[in-house]
């Protein structure tokens, strides 16, 4: 059986971490008055931010994992979250009563929801493929590249 070759990616923790910081503002800032989204976006900008905050997450947990494992169980939360909104149960209703609960847990299913986190996480895919190509970018030369390169 041949032995197959995958490439290490090496993410930063530090520039997920200011991601999701970022990440954490606008989807917040996406529910308040200061309209910085078109209105006619309505509540789904929120949802977008929701889904890629997921993904961040994931990414400063487990930095090694693919790209395509980080967004595949970045969706599959984010539906399972957006499903729970099926069951309305007292308890899990008085979570949702809250300020912290409701950003979390949500409050009504909606399919749309579920198109703004698949936004989400094509987003949370072309930010994770940036970082990538930075990374590679900004790779500093060992010495016996950088001498090979020179006398050249």
């Amino acid at each position: 059986m041949a032995e197959r070759k995958t490439k290490q990616f090496h993410r930063d923790r530090r520039w997920y971490a200011l991601a999701a910081l970022a990440t954490m503002v606008l989807g917040l800032t996406s529910r308040t008055n200061l309209h910085l989204f078109p209105q006619a976006l309505g509540k789904y900008p929120g949802d977008v931010f929701w889904a890629l905050l997921v993904f961040l997450i994931l990414a400063m947990v487990k930095p090694a994992w693919s790209t395509a494992a980080l967004a595949n169980l970045a969706f599959g939360i984010s539906c399972a979250d957006e499903i729970s909104q099926l069951y309305q149960a007292p308890w899990i209703n008085s979570i949702r009563a809250n300020a912290f609960g409701h950003i979390v847990l949500g409050s009504s299913f909606s399919c749309l929801d579920i198109f703004a986190y698949a936004v989400g996480v094509g987003l949370a895919i072309g930010i994770d493929l940036l970082f990538s190509a930075s990374h590679k970018a900004a790779k500093p030369m060992d010495d016996a590249a950088f001498f090979s390169h020179r006398e050249q």
